[in-house]
């Protein structure tokens, strides 16, 4: 895996898994774009980033759940004469209850921003991530699509989604050098429980951001990188345990953990 003389495309950079992504890779030498709608914060943390390790930190505010804003964003970077080589998908949001209750805009813009925006970019600057294959296409999946989540029926789906994306890119860049991984942890210390609005979506042990980063960049310096993993041994346990209970039981399992 190579950092240096590289550039990485971080969603989401503003807090949590996307900011710690952006300290680690620029700890490794490389540039970061840092793209989320809080322009305020992605400038503290570029300031912070190119004075403590020497890197370019671009600070981009945008809005990826707005149809269009992948190619914007290409087209942003392009007349700033920046090539992006590492393409880290983080934006995503989730929500707790049941499906009947929820706004349908809200509904909407999940899915937009979970799976649409993903798709976008990923189509979009996956043939400058090939160009020279240093660098990786990563997306943030979790265990919760590896099985319906009722209570986050919409959420588990949007996830499902990005796994099954991912592994099947994975698969058809496989002649190629990039690098290409869907990273599926499950709850983590994040602010994304605030969105939520409910813990009773927190299930299982909680990890801390520079455990999944940290997970997520050992499995890409691999010599033959997966084209998935789950982070934690109580995470992949369940989900190897799920792939062989009756489905029946699945459902009503995640359903009573979800408090559905």
């Amino acid at each position: 895996m190579s950092y240096r003389s590289t550039t990485a495309l971080i969603t989401g950079a503003s807090s949590g898994l996307g900011e710690e992504f952006a300290r680690q890779w620029a700890e490794r030498g490389a540039d970061v774009v840092l793209v989320a709608r809080r322009l305020d914060r992605l400038h503290e943390l570029a300031i912070e980033l190119e004075k403590n390790h020497g890197i370019t930190a671009t600070p981009i505010a945008a809005d990826l759940a707005r149809p269009g804003a992948a190619a914007d964003l290409k087209a942003e970077l392009a007349s700033r004469g920046i090539t992006v080589r590492t393409l880290i998908n983080n934006a995503g949001f989730g929500s707790h209850g049941a499906f009947v209750e929820q706004e349908p805009e809200e509904i909407s813009r999940m899915v937009q921003l979970n799976i649409g925006a993903v798709a976008d970019l990923s189509r979009v600057f996956l043939p400058e991530l090939m160009a020279d294959g240093r660098g990786a296409l990563v997306t943030v999946a979790s265990t919760a699509a590896y099985q319906p989540t009722p209570a986050m029926a919409v959420y588990g789906a949007t996830k499902a989604f990005v796994l099954n994306l991912t592994e099947a890119l994975a698969y058809e860049t496989r002649r190629s050098s990039l690098r290409v991984l869907a990273v599926s942890p499950g709850p983590v210390s994040t602010e994304f429980f605030d969105v939520v609005g409910s813990r009773d979506a927190m299930v299982g042990r909680v990890a801390t951001a520079t455990q999944v980063v940290t997970a997520t960049r050992r499995a890409l310096e691999r010599g033959n990188t997966p084209p998935s993993v789950v982070v934690g041994l109580g995470n992949r346990l369940s989900v190897l345990s799920s792939r062989f209970a009756p489905r029946r039981v699945v459902l009503a399992v995640a359903g009573r953990a979800l408090k559905a």
